[in-house]
C-alpha cells in the first residue's frame, strides 16, 4: 500500500470535525518525531483475515498523516520495524516474550513490546487473536497521537468487560428516537443507505475505543423494521454485518416479539405455543445462513405498549427463552431489556411507584433464564436522569446474566446542545458499591461477571450519533462517544484519564487548549445538574420533546407530577415506613442510608425524601435555599464555559470552534429559561423569598 491508495486519499478529504478522535494529526518536529520514524517507517502485518486487512488499512492512513513520510508501504517481515501479528503467528520468544504471557489475558487482549536486538528498534504488537491485534493497533496510535515515548514499551492489556455494546435507536425511514444529530446512518426513506462508506467509518471509530458488538435499528420496532428479519432487508443487512465484522464487532438487530402475527404467519404470538417455537427457530436459521456471526436480537417487551409475553399471561423468562432456544445451536444472545413499568399508572397514588418496576418484574425470575440471555438494566431505576441512585437489580439477580445500561445520547440531558460530559456519572455508577455480597460488591464488579461468575455480562449504551458533519451535533459531545467506549474497556480509568486523552487525540497537544477543554468537559455534569433539577428530583421537563424546563411536566400527564411539590415542600417519600418502600429493594447498607432522612445523601435527598422547603441539608443551606442558589449559579457557570471557549478562537479547525460556540449560546438561553422557570414556580409554591434578594419571579 502507498499513499496513492484510495483509501488515504478520501482521508485527506474528510474534516477534523468528521474525523473525531482518529485525526492523526502531523507529529510535531522534535526528537519524538524521529523516534517514531525510526519505528514506524515500515510495518508488517502478519495475518490475512478481513480484521487483517482493517489494520492495515488503518496503519497506512494514520502512520502516512503522522509521519511527513511522502511514501507509506508494507514491508517484508524480515525488514520491518513494526510488527502486527497474533500469538500463534510469531515465534514470542525470538522477542523475549514467554508465550505463557498470554494466558493472562482474555481473546480480545494484546501485548505492545519495544524488541532491542542490537542492529535495530523493532515495536511488536500482537494479539490473542486478530481482534486483539486491532485494539493493540488502535492503542498504539494513541500512544503516537499522545507523543508518547515507544522507546521501552511493555504493555499487557485487554477489556474487562466481554459484552461492550451500542444500541441504535435509528428507524427505517431515517429518523432516529432521542437522537439530536440528523439523521440514520443505516437507513433513509424505509430503505438500507447506499452510504457505505460512512458506515465503515463508524465501524473505525467504535473499534479504536473498543466496541464489539452493535443492534442497528430502534429497540420500538415499527411496522416496516419488523421485517428486517424477512428477505425484504436481510441480505443488505448481511452487507452491514460484514462491515462491521471487518473491525471486529458483532451485528444485532432489535425485533419485534409479535413478529410471527405481523409478518403474517401465525395467528398468536405465544412464547410457550410448539409452533411460535418452531417459527422462531426457523427465522434463527433463514439469518444465520446469510449472517453466520449474527449477534442475536434485542428486545423490548411489555413495555410503554410494545408487545410481549404479558398478553398470554406469560412472563418475561417465558419470552426470552423462546428466542433464547432459537438463538441456542448458533451461540447467539438475547439481550432482553429490563426497562418494563406501567406507563398508564396514576402516578397521584403515593404507593405508585415507577422507579419500583424493575425490581418487581425480574428479581422473582432470577435463575429461570436460559444461559444465553442477558438482561439489560438502565444505570438507574427510572429514566437517565441527571442524578439519581443505581438501580437495586444490580446485585439482586445472582443467577442471571446483566448488563448495565448507559444512554450516551443526552435524552434528558440538553441534548447535545448543551455541555454535558458524562464519564463522571458512569464512574460514580460503577463503583457503587451494592453490599451485595458484602463491602466491595461494586457494579463493575457485577457486570465484569467477576462477582457472580455470569458466562456474559458486560455493557451496553444508547448511541449518540446520528449523519451530522461531526456525527454528534455538539463536536465536544464526541467526549461521551469516546469515553463510553475507553470505560467500558476499562472501568478503573478515571474520568479525567480518558477527557485528557479525547482533548488530545481531537483538538492536539496544545496546553492551553487541553487546560480549557479539560476543565470545560469535567464540570460540566454539575453545571447542566445546577441549573436543572438539583437534589434528585428529576423530570422538570418538557413532556416527549425532553428539552427544557416544565415544572409540572409528565410524560402521561393526567397522572400528576413527579416532584409531590405543594406549599409545605417537595420530593418523592420512598422509605418503608410512609412511602413507597422503594429502599426495601436494597441491600442492607444502603438501605438504611437511603431510608434514613439523616443520612441520605443530600445529592439524592429529593428521589427518597418529601421534605419541607426550610429543611436544612448538610451544606447548611435549606432546600429552597438551595434551588435558588444553584439556579443563579448554574447561569453564571455557562456565561464562564463560554468564556474559555472563546478564548481558543484560532486554535482549532474553524467549523470546530464555530459549532461548539453556537452550542453554549443555546445552553446560556436554556439555562436562564430553567433558572427563572423553577426559581418563579418554587417561590410560587413556597411563599418563601430568596435570602440574597435576588429577583425570582
Amino acid at each position: 500500500m502507498t499513499v496513492t491508495n484510495e483509501l488515504v486519499s478520501t482521508y485527506f478529504k474528510q474534516t477534523p470535525a468528521y474525523k473525531c478522535w482518529l485525526n492523526y494529526d502531523l507529529i510535531a518536529k522534535n526528537d519524538r518525531l524521529e523516534e517514531y520514524k525510526e519505528i514506524c517507517g515500515d510495518f508488517n502485518v502478519l495475518g490475512d483475515t478481513l480484521i487483517y486487512k482493517s489494520i492495515k488499512e488503518e496503519l497506512t492512513v494514520a502512520l502516512h498523516s503522522m509521519s511527513h513520510k511522502e511514501e507509506v508501504a508494507e514491508s517484508t517481515f524480515e525488514d520491518a520495524t513494526l510488527i502486527i501479528s497474533d500469538s500463534e503467528r510469531v515465534n514470542l520468544e525470538d522477542y523475549g516474550v514467554e508465550p505463557s504471557l498470554f494466558s493472562s489475558i482474555n481473546e480480545e487482549g494484546f501485548l505492545i513490546k519495544s524488541f532491542h536486538n542490537g542492529e535495530r528498534n523493532t515495536v511488536l504488537i500482537i494479539g490473542k487473536t486478530d481482534k486483539g491485534s486491532l485494539y493493540g493497533t488502535y492503542h498504539f496510535l494513541r500512544l503516537l497521537q499522545g507523543n508518547e515515548s515507544i522507546e521501552a514499551l511493555h504493555i499487557l492489556n485487554s477489556p474487562k468487560n466481554r459484552v461492550r455494546m451500542m444500541n441504535q435507536w435509528d428507524n427505517v425511514d431515517g429518523s432516529i428516537e432521542r437522537g439530536y444529530s440528523g439523521q440514520s446512518i443505516f437507513f433513509e426513506n424505509d430503505q438500507i443507505t447506499s452510504n457505505l462508506d460512512r458506515v465503515k467509518d463508524y465501524a473505525r471509530l467504535l473499534a479504536s475505543v473498543g466496541v464489539n458488538a452493535i443492534s442497528i435499528n430502534n429497540v420500538n420496532v415499527w411496522k416496516v423494521e419488523t421485517h428486517f428479519i424477512t428477505n425484504r432487508f436481510i441480505n443488505e443487512i448481511a452487507d452491514i454485518a460484514g462491515i462491521f465484522r471487518a473491525y471486529g464487532l458483532k451485528l444485532f438487530l432489535s425485533i419485534n416479539f409479535a413478529s410471527p402475527i405481523e409478518l403474517g404467519d401465525l395467528q398468536t404470538a405465544d412464547p410457550l405455543d410448539k409452533e411460535v417455537k418452531n417459527w422462531w427457530k426457523e427465522k434463527a436459521a433463514e439469518i444465520y445462513k446469510v449472517i453466520p456471526d449474527f449477534g442475536g436480537f434485542v428486545v423490548k417487551a411489555d413495555s410503554e405498549h410494545r408487545p410481549g409475553p404479558f398478553s398470554y399471561d406469560r412472563n418475561h423468562a417465558d419470552g426470552a427463552n423462546l428466542l433464547a432456544e432459537a438463538l441456542e445451536s448458533f451461540g447467539g444472545i438475547v439481550v432482553w431489556r429490563c426497562f418494563v413499568y406501567n406507563c398508564m399508572q396514576d402516578w397521584r397514588d403515593r404507593k405508585t411507584d415507577r422507579a419500583k418496576a424493575a425490581y418487581e418484574n425480574f428479581k422473582p425470575l432470577d435463575g429461570k433464564f436460559h444461559s444465553n440471555v442477558i438482561l439489560q438494566v438502565k444505570n438507574g431505576p427510572m429514566d437517565f436522569q441527571v442524578r439519581e441512585p443505581v438501580s437495586p437489580l444490580f446485585g439482586a439477580l445472582q443467577q442471571t446474566n446483566q448488563v448495565l445500561e448507559f444512554q450516551i445520547a443526552q435524552e434528558y440531558l440538553g441534548q447535545q446542545k448543551d455541555l454535558c460530559f458524562l464519564v463522571p456519572m458512569w464512574k460514580e455508577v460503577l463503583d457503587f458499591d451494592t453490599y451485595a455480597k458484602g463491602e466491595g460488591s461494586t457494579v463493575k464488579k457485577i457486570v465484569d461477571g467477576s462477582l457472580y461468575d455470569y458466562q456474559i455480562s458486560g455493557i451496553a449504551a444508547v448511541s449518540n450519533i446520528g449523519n451530522d458533519e461531526n456525527w454528534t451535533g455538539n463536536t465536544l459531545a464526541q467526549a461521551n462517544l469516546y469515553g463510553y467506549g475507553r470505560l467500558i474497556w476499562d472501568p478503573d480509568l478515571t474520568a479525567d484519564e480518558i477527557a485528557k486523552e479525547w482533548v488530545s487525540l481531537t483538538f492536539g497537544n496544545d496546553d492551553n487548549v487541553q487546560e480549557q477543554v479539560l476543565s470545560m468537559l469535567m464540570d460540566s455534569w454539575g453545571i447542566y445538574e445546577n441549573y436543572t433539577t438539583p437534589l434528585g428530583i428529576g423530570w422538570m421537563i418538557n413532556p416527549h420533546h425532553h428539552y427544557g424546563p416544565n415544572v409540572d411536566g409528565y410524560e402521561y400527564s393526567r397522572w400528576g407530577t413527579y416532584h409531590f411539590a405543594d406549599r409545605d415542600g417537595l420530593g418523592v417519600d420512598r422509605t418503608i415506613e410512609t412511602g413507597t418502600g422503594y429502599t426495601a429493594q436494597y441491600f442492607k447498607e444502603n438501605q438504611e442510608i437511603y431510608n434514613s432522612l439523616s443520612d441520605c445523601p443530600d445529592e439524592f435527598l429529593l428521589f427518597f425524601h418529601h421534605v419541607p422547603y426550610t429543611h436544612v441539608l448538610k451544606s447548611g443551606e435549606t432546600v429552597i435555599q438551595h434551588y435558588y442558589n444553584s439556579h443563579f449559579k448554574g447561569v453564571e457557570q455557562v456565561k464562564s464555559l463560554i468564556e474559555k471557549w472563546t478564548s481558543l478562537e484560532g486554535k482549532m479547525e474553524k467549523q470546530q470552534f464555530e459549532n461548539v460556540l453556537n452550542r453554549l449560546d443555546m445552553q446560556l438561553t436554556n439555562a436562564k429559561e430553567w433558572r427563572d422557570q423553577v426559581n418563579t414556580y418554587f417561590y410560587r409554591k413556597s411563599g418563601i423569598e430568596d435570602e440574597k434578594g435576588r429577583k425570582i419571579y
